[in-house]
């Protein structure tokens, strides 16, 4: 069997999209993901701060991660996102995911993002459906 980290790294060397963010690996263990990322210019929006899709997308990317961790292939089937303050260019983003439940097929996991003053800036929950296909 692979090691999750084996597998993160397989999936983070396919992931153009986290690649861009800028998503830096901290740590990975079966169902359980921290990532960092450094908010650019280029991901703010009309009012200056940072699209609500870049703490989406990193809590999205930890999700992925988190739930392939354990060996077995998974996509999110359904996400949500509490967006509670706002995010500045030159902010470190920190998220960090936790699976909840590990069922056969369905795993459930709630990922907390932090600013680099570790206020929470946004809560996240996603499920996933796991595929029988191993890694």
């Amino acid at each position: 069997m692979r090691t999750p980290q084996d597998i993160v790294t397989e999936m983070m060397s396919k992931d153009a999209f986290s690649q861009w963010l800028g998503i830096r690996i901290l740590e990975i263990e079966p169902g359980y993901c921290k990532l960092s990322m450094t908010v650019r210019p280029e991901m703010v929006n009309g009012h200056q701060t940072a699209h609500g899709g870049i703490s989406y997308s990193i809590s999205d990317s930890a999700l992925a991660f988190a739930a392939n961790s354990r060996g077995q292939k998974a996509v999110s089937i359904e996400t949500s996102i509490a967006h509670i303050a706002p995010v500045a260019v030159n902010d470190e983003l920190l998220v960090i995911c936790k699976e909840i439940n590990c069922g056969k097929t369905i795993g459930r996991y709630e990922s907390i993002v932090y600013n680099q003053n570790q206020k929470i800036i946004a809560k996240f929950n996603g499920t996933v459906f796991r595929h029988p296909d191993p890694w």
